[in-house]
């Protein structure tokens, strides 16, 4: 079965050229796309959908996610509203309510949570643990993550639990834990930060899940400077997410990570990459933390990625273009910096920038032949109008691996 879709007033492919095409068509052929060009030379097709002059873009790649959770934490949002500062603790709330929830309401309240997310443009997601915090919780939760989710992250290292030893727990999550949750993951994360695990701790957990097989993500400077970047760097992590409070060091480090990477398509996935930075800014909002320095990362050279980070207690959202809006109007990207960031750039994060045809594994997060058919159309002429109309919702329709989904 295949797919045209012409009349399209601006195809940003977000692809190895960075190509913005004009009056452009793109044709789906079942998961993947197997044409793209003007409409005027498009080929013929089983079906056609007049795009009517909007934009087209790549989903969303929501590359840092934390949809496994039962529970409400309004109280804790209106405390931080009137002044009471973030930090860590308020996990320990998610954690009882996700444990006295059963498998199918937890799956249920997950799969709405998706749902949200594919209306509004997103394609491709990741999430993580981090709710459970014991053997049994944690594996439950990387199961049921593993039948909603893309990409399953394992974060028993999210929080020490009350009245546990934090020696012990680290104990906890590099051995037992890990081997629980381990036939349901492909990535580890720790939450590197005053408050939950020191430069020790991560080390250790670091080592145990890369030792285990698992690609390696950071939570890292996110309520001051801290060791999450160095690790991260060091570790030959795929990220290093929140980075809101980061030295020169850390910039150096991060751009250095990528000094033997060639691109895109220059040849094996893991060659030369380096650390994504990923940040979260709807987070920073709702923390009233300095919004991450995304420019200034970009001017160093270091790729980033943006992220909904949707979870229950600081960032309740999946809006990735809420995150595209607040990256071009707060955070002094363009709004081909921001697309690109909250497409192509959760791909590098998620090592899924790269793949086709041949090897089976279809690169998500850019349009182009071979590539997954994952397609964001606008109501809108142009993505400029993502940053240009806030607030506004502009997803007309989404292709999910060639699907249509709205």
């Amino acid at each position: 079965m295949s797919t045209l879709i012409t009349n399209i007033a601006e195809l940003m492919t977000q692809d190895a050229e960075h190509r913005v095409l004009k009056d452009a068509a793109v044709v789906i052929e079942g998961e993947r796309i197997s044409w793209i060009g003007p409409s005027s030379a498009a080929p013929a097709a089983d079906e056609s959908v007049d795009a009517g002059g909007r934009a087209l873009l790549p989903g969303w790649v929501d590359s840092h996610t934390h949809l496994i959770f039962a529970g409400d934490r309004t109280a804790e949002f209106e405390a931080r509203m009137a002044g009471e500062s973030y930090s860590a603790g308020g996990i320990a709330v998610t954690t009882g309510a996700t444990r006295e929830t059963g498998d199918f309401d937890l799956t249920r309240l997950a799969l709405g949570r998706v749902a949200e997310a594919v209306s509004q443009g997103t394609t491709y997601l990741e999430t993580k643990t981090g709710y459970g915090l014991d053997v049994e919780n944690e594996a439950r939760s990387a199961r049921i993550a593993s039948t909603v989710a893309d990409e399953v992250t394992y974060l028993g290292a999210h929080l020490v639990p009350a009245g546990a030893d934090a020696d012990d727990y680290t104990d906890l999550v590099c051995g037992p834990m890990l081997a629980a949750v381990r036939p349901y993951v492909s990535w580890a994360d720790v939450f590197c930060e005053q408050g939950a695990f020191n430069e020790g701790q991560s080390r250790r957990v670091l080592q145990a899940c890369k030792d285990a097989g698992l690609g390696l993500r950071v939570h890292g400077n996110q309520l001051g400077e801290g060791p999450g970047v160095q690790l991260a760097v060091e570790f030959g992590a795929a990220s290093v997410d929140h980075v809101n409070y980061l030295s020169a060091a850390d910039v150096d480090a991060l751009a250095g990570s990528w000094s033997g990477w060639q691109g895109a398509g220059s040849g094996p996935a893991a060659e030369g990459r380096g650390t994504v930075a990923t940040c979260l800014p709807a987070c920073d909002l709702s923390t009233r933390q300095p919004l991450a320095p995304g420019r200034e990362l970009l001017d160093a050279g270091v790729p980033v990625a943006l992220a909904s980070n949707c979870n229950p207690g600081t960032s309740y959202t999946s809006s990735m273009a809420f995150c595209v809006t607040t990256a071009v109007l707060q955070m002094r990207l363009s709004v081909h910096e921001a697309v690109r960031a909250a497409t192509y750039g959760g791909a590098l994060a998620l090592h899924r920038e790269v793949g086709n045809d041949v090897d089976g594994e279809r690169a998500v997060g850019s349009v182009a032949v071979g590539h997954r058919a994952d397609l964001h159309l606008l109501n809108a002429p142009s993505a400029t109008h993502l940053a240009y109309r806030p607030g506004i919702p502009l997803t007309h329709a989404v292709w999910r691996a060639g699907v249509r989904a709205r």
